[in-house]
């Protein structure tokens, strides 16, 4: 049994495992049950919903998390100390077991009763909302997840499913296949076979051979929480950084919102490295810990998530909207905010989908990074995703190349970023440059770019290109329902009226709210919304607006 270190040596304020006071816990105990607790009781196990929080007055318990090897000890818990992390916020599936040690009495309260304390009580929601997230970096940290990832840097999948695991904030144990000879004893023990990597085993019994994000999702319940039944006050579709303002003030101010994210939370700016111009920020942040602390915000408050899910249709027919989810399932909801976002472009190269994750990446991670320390790589792109990208990437490799099509950076990256590119010895910027061919055999070798102003190509022996070169909207599936301009980006407000869009089919005395689509109690905010600045500040802004106009759409119902 292997131990973790002990909750001292992880934080010596004991912020991670807090002693609660005895006025903390009259407070608690007006709304739970008093109820004994005998030895060797489990509380609760991996895979449970809706677990209770429990706090202890006397006796004690263990936590520890089950894995094919038997069990690891997470930490114990004695008198005046609570159990729980951020799946009880999220009302995701538990990851641990508890066990009585000791005999004893505890305070029951359930997880509705939890959330109801932290949105009323703002010094216990302080304590305990600080431990939960403390807790859940720690297991992180430590590999302490109900999820064993077994894969190779020399897979895509593999990839896929890291970067999913990592941004959606899911602890897990991750097996290099190509450098732990020993897994192989574990691979022989369920019969898998190389060509079935990447492996990934759920809850120390599932078995998913190379599965999608869906199937991942689905063994790890992280839908569990959400019903299709109910008809909902607002439905926001995407949990880029608008989506996830529109989620925490939705939420905050009373609304039954649920936010639906394809992949993870955060969007483009979720794989940034590093934000330096957000405010508040004043040594940076990067998007995967911004849209983190959004995400716990805005589940705090009772806003409910569903991952690796996405709307393939709306029915704007009548209201309630209807949205159709990938699965077929039907969502109805009495507004909606549209927060897809954008994607990056994808160069028109025969063969780059060949190397998608073996080579050719859209975004800049800590994983990435990993994959092409000390080697040469190629940033394509002159915006502000690729130059953070391209100052991240400058710390771990030995070259980077900054591809740009344009003749200069200044109409499209933020001052400081042009000047800290300019003078980092790493970075090499090559203007009016494009890739013309990519070559390999199993994984990316070599990159072919040429010189519009000289006509000269030239090849190199490169394995790494990260691509974040203009964006194009995702609306397919609002075609037919939604105005859209010319470059199928989301029209709003003011310019419906411009373009006189709306005057046929907008059946209202009233013209279109600021953000508000030519569908009534519709609103589009962020990167997918015509006309939008393309900032991080300016999506959390629109996002945030967004909920007071849905306020005022719905007082018409």
């Amino acid at each position: 049994m292997s131990t973790w270190p002990t909750p001292s040596a992880l934080d010596a304020s004991t912020q991670i495992f807090p002693t609660l006071t005895s006025a903390h816990i009259n407070r608690i105990r007006s709304l739970s049950k008093l109820r004994q607790v005998e030895l060797g009781e489990i509380l609760f196990r991996p895979g449970d919903t809706e677990v209770p929080f429990f706090v202890f007055l006397s006796g004690g318990m263990e936590i520890v998390q089950p894995d094919v090897a038997g069990e690891r000890l997470i930490t114990t818990h004695s008198a005046a100390s609570f159990t729980g992390e951020l799946s009880m916020i999220s009302g995701q599936r538990c990851l641990v077991l508890g066990r009585v040690t000791d005999a004893g009495e505890v305070l029951e309260l359930s997880a509705d009763g939890l959330r109801s304390l932290i949105a009323r009580d703002a010094e216990l929601s302080e304590i305990i909302m600080r431990a939960f997230i403390l807790r859940r970096v720690a297991l992180i940290t430590n590999h302490l997840g109900n999820v064993i990832l077994m894969g190779s840097r020399h897979s895509a999948a593999t990839l896929r499913l890291r970067e999913f695991l990592g941004r959606n904030g899911h602890p897990f144990t991750y097996i290099d296949l190509d450098n732990d000879k020993a897994s192989q004893e574990l691979l022989d023990r369920f019969q898998v076979k190389l060509q079935d990597v990447p492996v990934v085993i759920c809850n120390a019994k599932s078995v998913l051979k190379n599965p999608s994000i869906k199937e991942l999702a689905d063994c790890l319940g992280l839908n569990v929480n959400v019903g299709g039944s109910q008809i909902l006050d607002l439905i926001i579709v995407g949990a880029g950084p608008s989506g996830l303002a529109a989620a925490v003030y939705a939420a905050s101010e009373g609304l039954d919102a649920l936010l639906v994210e394809t992949e993870a939370p955060g969007g483009q700016a979720g794989s940034s490295s590093k934000i330096e111009n957000y405010l508040g920020f004043p040594t940076g942040v990067s998007g995967q810990e911004l849209a983190s602390r959004a995400i716990t915000q805005a589940q705090k408050f009772g806003a409910k998530m569903m991952v690796a899910r996405s709307v393939t249709k709306l029915e704007c027919s009548h209201r309630p909207y209807r949205v159709i989810l990938d699965d077929g399932r039907a969502l109805s909801a009495r507004a909606i905010v549209i927060a897809t976002g954008a994607q990056y472009k994808k160069p028109d190269i025969a063969n780059l989908k060949r190397f998608e994750g073996l080579g050719i990446y859209y975004g800049a991670t800590y994983i990435e990074s990993q994959l092409c320390a000390d080697d040469e790589v190629v940033v394509v792109g002159g915006g502000n995703s690729a130059g953070q990208a391209a100052v991240f990437l400058s710390q771990s490799a030995r070259k980077v190349h900054m591809l740009v099509r344009s003749a200069g950076l200044a109409d499209s990256m933020s001052r400081y970023l042009i000047q800290r590119i300019a003078e980092n010895p790493v970075i090499e910027l090559h203007f009016c440059t494009e890739i013309v061919s990519l070559e390999g055999n199993a994984k990316l070798e070599r990159v072919a770019w040429i010189d519009k102003n000289t006509g000269k190509r030239s090849t190199h022996d490169i394995e790494h290109v990260f691509i974040m070169a203009g964006a194009s909207p995702r609306t397919d599936w609002l075609r037919g329902c939604l105005a859209l301009d010319d470059k199928g980006f989301i029209m709003t407000g003011r310019d419906l009226d411009a373009q006189n869009v709306t005057s046929p089919n907008w059946p209202l005395p009233r013209a279109p709210y600021m953000l508000e689509t030519s569908l009534p109690g519709v609103f589009a905010v962020g990167d997918v919304r015509s006309g939008n600045v393309k900032r991080v500040a300016s999506a959390v802004g629109e996002g945030s607006i967004s909920v007071h106009l849905v306020h005022r759409a719905l007082a018409e119902l």
